[in-house]
């Protein structure tokens, strides 16, 4: 009986051994099948990302920092909450933009971006808004709700916005009030 004590110990360890494949190689098979049910219903979900555009095809270049970010299924919408977006245009400095929430499309091109929008540049110009638009591939801004813009010399508040990120021109559409700070410039 003594003889037979290590094969007893070798078929002991290869049933335990046995029982945690068995048991391994079930979870293996249901976790592929988890994330195909989630990326095909609702689309993916993520916390605290970071994802940067840089496409030589578009004029304008974007990194995005959200607390929580969603893709549609077939991944060319992603939607994203209490964010950072830093946009980069081809021929000059670039800003920020903090808000709430927004939507990009990719086939379009176009970022929509809603609730608390703040924004600064690097050459000292600030934006506030409750909406915003932006197209890369045009590198235009678009809001049709009430702006204020301020810079080192000036402060506009309106209602509706046209701005090109490449050029250094925007036009605020309607209900134009402009405040110059005089002492800040020699006239």
């Amino acid at each position: 009986m003594k003889r037979h004590w290590p094969l007893l110990g070798l078929l002991l360890l290869l049933v335990v051994v046995g029982f945690y494949f068995v048991k391994a190689g079930t979870k293996i098979i249901k976790a592929p099948a988890l994330l195909k049910d989630i990326v095909s219903g609702e689309g993916l979900r993520l916390k605290d990302i970071h994802y940067a555009q840089d496409n030589p095809d578009d004029r304008v270049k974007w990194v995005l920092d959200a607390k929580e970010v969603s893709f549609s299924s077939d991944r060319e919408t992603i939607r994203f909450k209490a964010f950072t977006l830093r946009v980069e245009p081809e021929d000059r400095s670039g800003f920020q933009l903090k808000g709430d929430r927004g939507k990009y499309t990719k086939n379009n091109g176009k970022i929509e971006l809603w609730g608390n929008l703040d924004g600064s540049s690097e050459d000292g110009y600030r934006i506030q808004t409750e909406y915003a638009m932006i197209n890369e591939k045009k590198a235009l801004l678009h809001s049709d709700r009430a702006v204020k813009i301020s810079g080192p010399y000036f402060q506009v508040n309106g209602k509706g916005l046209k701005a090109d990120l490449n050029g250094k021109r925007f036009e605020v559409l309607s209900a134009v009030t402009t405040v110059i700070k005089e002492d800040e410039i020699d006239l």
